[in-house]
Parts: C-alpha cells; sequence; structure tokens
C-alpha cells in the first residue's frame, strides 16, 4: 500500500497527542469523579461537530515537547444547537494545563476567529499558571505582551467561562473576562494558589477560602452559577448560550413557544401580597410572566435584593432586572447596584431586550455603602442607562422610590413605563418621611404623626402618575405577559434587524 509508512506514523502521532498526560493520570481523574479536557468536549458540543486547532502543537522548549501532547490547552471549533462555538478545553493532564508560549497562540487564534468569524468562544478552564521556566527572567517577560489586544473585550461575541478545577492564571484572566462564568464546587478561582499566596503572605491560606465558590458566588459576584458536577456545568453553558445571538450583529435566536405558557396571569394575585409592607419572592412573580421553563437567575446568592435573569416572552429572548423583597426589603445595596450594571451592559451588548420589574424603598444607605463608593455605583447605572439602545420597559408593581425610581427605568429612562394598580411613587416610605422630613414620631405627637403619613401618601397611585403621562398605561396585573410581549413587539421594529449600537460594549466586564 502506498504511503503505508507515512501513514502509521501519522496515525501514532495522532494518538500520542489525543493521549494527554497518559493512561495513570487520565484514570485518576476518572476515580476522582471529573471529566477530563476532551470528555468535557464531547458533553458540551453536538456530536460529529468537533475540528481541532493545534492538535500536534507541543512546547517550544526542546527538553517539554515529549512532555507536552497539545501543549495542555485543547483548542477547535464545534457546534452547540447547531451554532458554531470557539473552544479552549484546558488538559490539567499535562503539566497542570500551565500557560506557555506555544498554548498561548492556541488561545489568541481562537479569540479571533470567535470574533472575526462572529462566534461564541468557551473556555473550559482549569490551570496552574504560568509555566515555569518559560516565564523566568529577562526572557520570559519578553514573550509577555506580544498581543496588546489580549485582553481586550468589544463584545463582538459571547465569551464563557467554566471554572472546573483549580483555576489560576489564564483561567482566572479570561473568567473574568467573560459573560458568562460558571464554577463547580470544589473548584478554585485565584490570582495564584493557595500556597503561592500563603509564602507572599506569610500566612496560611485555605484555597477554598482564598477564591471558592462561596466567596466568588456570594462575595466577590465574578461567578453567575454554581453547580455540582462538569456535566451541570457544561449544560448550563449549553443553555446560556440559546438566550444570546452567536455575535453582536444579529438578534437572539427564537424559540418555540413552551405549552401552557398562557393564561397563568391570575396566579400573580395568589403571589402578590394585599399588605404592601409584606415581603414575597419575585422570581415566583417572573416565572408567571415569561415562557413556562424559560427563566434563568444569574448571580442569584449575589445583591439578592436584585434579580437578574434571562427567560423568554413568546419564544423572544428578553432580560428581567427585577427588585427582590424577600431580600433587605428590595432595598438595593452597593452588590446589587454593580450586578445590575453587569446585566444591563450584556443585554444591550447583545441585542437583548430589558424588563425592569420595579418594587423598592431606595437605595440602602450608610457608612458602609459610602465607604464602597455608592453614589458612584449608581451614577454609573445611570451612564449605563442612557447608553443602551435596546428596547426598554419598566413595569412598576408597588414601592419605587428616590433615585432608584430613575435607576429602574423610571420616567424617560425606558421607553414604556406601566404600572400596576399597587404602585406606590412615594419619595420614602410614608412612616419613615414623617420622622426623617419633619422629625416627628408617633410615640411622640399619634395625632400629627398620622396626619403627616397620610399627607405623605397622596398622590403617589399609579393612576396619578398616569394622570400626568408619566406612565403609560395601569394594567391589570394578571394582563402582564400579554402586554409586555404586545410592547416588546412594538419597540423592537425600530431596531430593524434586531441590532443595537452597542454603546456599552468596552464596559468593563467586572466592577
Amino acid at each position: 500500500m502506498a504511503h503505508e509508512k507515512m501513514l502509521a506514523a501519522f496515525e501514532q502521532a495522532k494518538q500520542k497527542a489525543l493521549g494527554m498526560g497518559g493512561p495513570e493520570k487520565l484514570a485518576r481523574r476518572k476515580a476522582e469523579g471529573h471529566m477530563n479536557a476532551r470528555e468535557r468536549l464531547g458533553a458540551l458540543l453536538d456530536a460529529d461537530s468537533w475540528i481541532e486547532s493545534g492538535l500536534f502543537a507541543t512546547s517550544h522548549r526542546p527538553e517539554m515537547r515529549e512532555r507536552t501532547p497539545a501543549d495542555s490547552k485543547i483548542a477547535g471549533f464545534g457546534e452547540v444547537e447547531g451554532r458554531p462555538v470557539a473552544v479552549v478545553s484546558n488538559d490539567f493532564t499535562v503539566l497542570g494545563a500551565s500557560s506557555s508560549v506555544v498554548n498561548g497562540k492556541k488561545i489568541r487564534h481562537m479569540r479571533e476567529v470567535a470574533s472575526k468569524s462572529g462566534m461564541p468562544l468557551v473556555m473550559l478552564g482549569e490551570s496552574t499558571g504560568a509555566r515555569m521556566p518559560d516565564r523566568m527572567g529577562a526572557e520570559g517577560r519578553a514573550i509577555l505582551g506580544q498581543d496588546p489586544h489580549e485582553y481586550r473585550r468589544l463584545r463582538e461575541s459571547p465569551w464563557v467561562s467554566a471554572l472546573l478545577g483549580a483555576c489560576y492564571g489564564s483561567s482566572t484572566w479570561y473568567a473574568c473576562l467573560s459573560d458568562f462564568v460558571v464554577m463547580r464546587r470544589g473548584a478554585t478561582m485565584a490570582v495564584a494558589s493557595g500556597r503561592v499566596t500563603s509564602a507572599a503572605i506569610r500566612q496560611e491560606i485555605d484555597s477554598e477560602e482564598l477564591g471558592g465558590w462561596k466567596m466568588h458566588a456570594e462575595t466577590s459576584g465574578l461567578v453567575d452559577a454554581v453547580v455540582e458536577t462538569d456535566d451541570e456545568a457544561l449544560a448550563l453553558i449549553r443553555r446560556w448560550l440559546g438566550y444570546l445571538p452567536s455575535h453582536h450583529n444579529e438578534a437572539p435566536p427564537v424559540h418555540e413557544v413552551p405549552a401552557g405558557s398562557e393564561g397563568r396571569g391570575s396566579r400573580i394575585l395568589e403571589l402578590m401580597p394585599e399588605d404592601s409592607s409584606k415581603v414575597y419572592d419575585v422570581r415566583k412573580i417572573i416565572e408567571t410572566v415569561v415562557d413556562v421553563g424559560s427563566m434563568m437567575e444569574l448571580k442569584p446568592k449575589f445583591g439578592r435584593s436584585i434579580c437578574t435573569a434571562f427567560a423568554r416572552i413568546e419564544g423572544r429572548s428578553v432580560g428581567i432586572l427585577a427588585n427582590n423583597p424577600l431580600f433587605k426589603g428590595g432595598a438595593i445595596d452597593v452588590d446589587a447596584c454593580n450586578k445590575a450594571i453587569g446585566f444591563l451592559v450584556l443585554c444591550d451588548s447583545f441585542n437583548i431586550p430589558i424588563v425592569f420589574m420595579v418594587d423598592q424603598p431606595g437605595f440602602l444607605i450608610g457608612v458602609e455603602g459610602e465607604r464602597r463608593a455608592a453614589p458612584g455605583r449608581i451614577m454609573n447605572w445611570m451612564n449605563a442607562l442612557a447608553l443602551i439602545t435596546v428596547p426598554k420597559i419598566s413595569l412598576i408593581m408597588r414601592k419605587s422610590y428616590g433615585q432608584a425610581y430613575l435607576n429602574m427605568g423610571g420616567g424617560r429612562n425606558s421607553d414604556e413605563v406601566i404600572c400596576w394598580p399597587t404602585a406606590d411613587l412615594g419619595f420614602m416610605a410614608p412612616n419613615v418621611g414623617a420622622n426623617v422630613l419633619f422629625g416627628v414620631k408617633e410615640e411622640d405627637d399619634p395625632q400629627r404623626y398620622r396626619a403627616l403619613v397620610e399627607e405623605l401618601s397622596r398622590d403617589t397611585s399609579g393612576y396619578r402618575l398616569a394622570s400626568l403621562y408619566e406612565t403609560q398605561a395601569v394594567i391589570d396585573p394578571r394582563d402582564t405577559r400579554q402586554t409586555l410581549a404586545r410592547l416588546l413587539e412594538v419597540h423592537r421594529t425600530r431596531l430593524g434587524s434586531g441590532v443595537g449600537k452597542h454603546l456599552l460594549a468596552n464596559w468593563p466586564t467586572t466592577y
């Protein structure tokens, strides 16, 4: 057979590259219950859609070539639900997926193709950081910064990161640049490992405390979702991508409307307490308004007085930004501000209309908020809001007090403002205002206190706002879904092909 030796040599080289870190290391991972880098690709991508880039890449250092199949970062292209994606899957069995000259070139190629060809970039992270001795000394410095645009985000296409083990170096950087980050419990993400950090600060540091899921889901806000297994993480990435276009110059995909999505409005009256001082979970209200099973909450454990979620109404993607009275009575703190801003930027960058669902008593004030630059966060939110070009609809359900009335889309900060009959447009809670504005406490002067509360409650209804045409409609809460669907349809037409101007495209991905 012609070329028999050539084909045999090719097959041998191919199998060596596909063998990753070898049978022992792969078996160890399997025993730990974790997927290897290639198994992750199989779970993420549509069957038979994978085409690899750089299979035969190795370290540029002669002494390391035999030990670095595919140079520890597996790169290529595949499809998710029939749409192309670029993927880098870190292979921890090869030198801990450490960053090198050659695998850095692979990442760069994936990044550039994703941007130029209009496809999402997915980073399946697990890495020990920079490879030594590659990064040591002056020579190591010389290989850095060869691409001045390496960390530039213009949001031409969505970026996704999964944190699936120890993530330091490039896995951390790309997670912080991504639009969606999912983390497996037990994984860690930090600038450097606990061991390196402990040595640097001369203090014992636990890696979980340094950069575990609780830190990033609840405190830093850098993680959007937490899962138990690799399989769950990869399934969640597939789901998240389904809400977004492949790139910024197309509209999001349209899905079939699930059976049972209509006729659930009456549940709103069951879920919303008649007593405005009682709390409720706004997520349950959202679920009655959007298509059945379509709500995907982002950052559920961070800034919890704000709920941010992707969903669909009549099969079309929407971003829901809702106050949640279940946490802090819906008062907006600094974390909630940061969460809201990031979500608004994401929606506008990828042509997703925004629905505000409003029930807030204002911003959470106090020394801690001022120390964390609350006024600056509030104004950043307003600046972002002013730059948004996708349709915005504000639904005032109950309270909308103070400056936060504007931040939640009130006035001319939305294309449409609609109210439920329960809307309350005061400056602050009347019982608080009697004390703050007039210095009168109920226990000191009950009669004057009651008179002031009554005065401060006057003309705060949605009907009064409608009489001034500052709300375009007061609606029966049970009609919310159909009202939003019709208004979104009206305002989408101004985008023509469904594409906005992307004035927020280079807004920082983290706060």
